[in-house]
């Protein structure tokens, strides 16, 4: 019976761990948004992650819409901090699924950034 639920226990665990990696390594979405990059701090008791707040361009007569983001890689966090406070674009792959806050607090991870001004 022990030998049965160790088996269980591995699947189960074995399962977990490829739901994750999939979910990481494979993007729902990919795009572009522009405008203002906010904030950028790093954030986590435990795991520490990129998250930061893009103010994208307002179309006149509309309210100014917000674009929280996760950074996985350091270099891009130091090429966005570089450009804080200037009209950007940032490039993304939305993943949907994470099962832990500990692989950043959204779903969109920023991977590149270009300074339009």
């Amino acid at each position: 019976m022990r030998k049965w639920a160790l088996i269980l226990l591995l699947v189960l665990v074995g399962s977990a761990v490829l739901y994750t990696v999939a979910v990481l390594n494979f993007a729902y979405s990919s795009g572009e948004r522009a405008g203002y990059v906010l904030k950028l701090s790093r954030k986590g008791w435990i795991c520490k992650t990129w998250e930061g707040e893009l103010q994208m361009l307002a179309i006149p007569g509309a309210l100014p819409e917000k674009f929280h983001f996760t950074v996985p890689d350091d270099k891009v966090a130091e090429q966005i901090n570089q450009v804080l406070g200037k009209q950007v674009t940032l490039h993304y792959d939305e993943h949907v699924g994470i099962p832990s806050t500990c692989f950043g607090d959204t779903g969109y991870y920023v991977t590149g950034v270009e300074a339009i001004r």
